[in-house]
């Protein structure tokens, strides 16, 4: 595979790495597409879910087929060690039935809903390296991602997984990127954002939207809410010729996204994941009454001082309080990484790395962080302030996301609530009666057993 512009982006965040070093505590950016990045740059491995994968086939009279082993797809073999050489020994829930609809022939088109860490890149970059044709030279397969560091994550898989075809070439569609005019392209994989595709495929005319075989679009859900995007992305898909296969993934399907898929994806197939995926039963919820700010800090003070915690996310509403207790924290000696909105895309990696190597032990963030981040260490979730929605509800689907950090990975996980006024109280009974699941009042009694789950 081409690695030359996965290497220089390496050596420019290695090159950034070096003005974050010094800080007290890290500070990460909170732009639309950081939370889909931060997910893929904090997770080593396949999440292990349980989660119930319901099919929708655009013919409900075709039989629907689905793999327990890689080699029943009858891959290339050179692909096949890809796979392996990346860690996958056999496929992941969504891959079991994603694959043989993204690989069958004629092409199937699919709409799937799927979280970071369920093996989907590593699904539709199987897909682009299994359909492309290594001796033409020209771009077969494109996918658009929301955000340049996105479409750089998808590159690293495309290159891991096809190291043992170095026939097929891959190129990147991102602002920066300057080809000379007239020169028409020939790496057959071209991922990058929609502004820089579609100019790259109308004005400039560098690709040839109509020997496209593969258009995948990715992230749907934060593609929608970055102005323009879907606007470039319906574009893109009508210069493409109708037997292209269209592949469209978001995490989340709000009637907005279901909107904009089916503009994107004519006669898909659906696959989506059941709600109950996530569940509260493997976490022990407790609360603790406080009166001010500074009493919510104190609290967690005690709580550290009692007992021993592996790794830890704090979650705050705003980014002031963020900051703050941050800022609090470091003082008292702790190692902490903060997640709000004044840094570089270079230095937010630095500082998953980091968190996710142990050398940051407290991660304290705004709901830039709430989901699909899995990290083995990560213990105990603490919510210091409650998530609420702009009209003061409990934010029931956040709070779920919030404290589903922990619990994963099969082990049980903890969650402590602040509550410092009536309004949070009756914020956090809401959020119970919702969940039917008892928050309990955390004393000192409780302390041995929170000590077993918290370390």
């Amino acid at each position: 595979m081409a690695t030359d512009s996965w290497a220089e982006a390496v050596d420019k965040q290695e090159a950034a790495l070096d003005s974050v070093r010094p800080l007290p505590y890290l500070v990460v950016s909170e732009d639309v597409g950081a939370q889909s990045l931060l997910n893929k740059l904090i997770r080593n491995n396949l999440v292990n879910t349980t989660n119930q994968v319901e099919v929708l086939q655009k013919d409900p009279n075709s039989p629907l087929y689905s793999v327990k082993s890689f080699e029943e797809l009858r891959l290339k073999p050179q692909l096949l060690q890809g796979v392996y050489g990346m860690g996958f020994n056999r496929p992941s829930k969504i891959q079991e039935t994603a694959l043989p609809m993204m690989l069958a022939e004629p092409p199937q088109n699919l709409i799937a809903q799927s979280q970071s860490g369920t093996g989907k890149t590593a699904a539709f970059v199987l897909a682009m390296l299994s359909h492309v044709d290594p001796n033409n030279k020209y771009p077969q397969c494109l996918c658009v991602s929301p955000t340049y560091e996105l479409a750089l994550q998808t590159g690293k898989v495309i290159e891991q997984m096809g190291k043992y075809y170095p026939e097929v070439k891959l190129v990147y569609a991102i602002r920066g990127n300057k080809l000379q005019r007239g020169m028409k392209l020939q790496e057959q994989i071209v991922i990058g954002t929609p502004g820089t595709m579609l100019d790259w495929c109308s004005k400039f005319k560098f690709i040839d939207p109509k020997k496209i075989k593969v258009f995948v679009l990715d992230e749907a859900d934060v593609m929608i809410a970055t102005q323009g995007h879907q606007d470039q992305s319906i574009r893109i898909q009508r210069m493409l010729p109708k037997n292209c296969q269209m592949l469209l993934f978001s995490a989340t399907f709000e009637e907005s996204v279901w909107n904009f898929a089916q503009r994107i994806v004519p006669d898909p197939n659906i696959i989506k994941l059941k709600r109950e995926e996530e569940t509260l039963d493997t976490i022990k919820q407790y609360y603790v009454l406080c009166n001010s700010k500074e009493e919510k800090f104190q609290a967690l003070s005690n709580i550290y001082g009692a007992i021993t915690i592996a790794q830890a996310m704090i979650f705050c509403h705003t980014r002031k309080t963020a900051g703050w207790l941050a800022g609090e924290l470091s003082r008292e000696g702790h190692q902490v990484a903060l997640l709000s909105g004044e840094m570089q895309v270079e230095q937010r990696a630095a500082v998953i790395e980091r968190f996710r190597d142990g050398k940051e032990k407290v991660l304290v963030t705004t709901n830039v962080c709430a989901r699909g981040i899995d990290v083995e260490q990560v213990s105990v979730v603490i919510n210091f302030d409650l998530p609420i929605d702009k009209d003061g509800n409990p934010d029931n689907e956040t709070y779920l996301h919030r404290i589903g950090r922990t619990g994963r990975f099969g082990k049980r996980g903890l969650a402590i609530n602040m509550v410092d006024s009536k309004m949070s109280m009756n914020i956090l009974y809401r959020i119970q009666e919702h969940f039917n699941k008892k928050i309990e009042k955390l004393d000192t009694d409780d302390l041995d057993e929170i000590e077993k789950i918290a370390s």
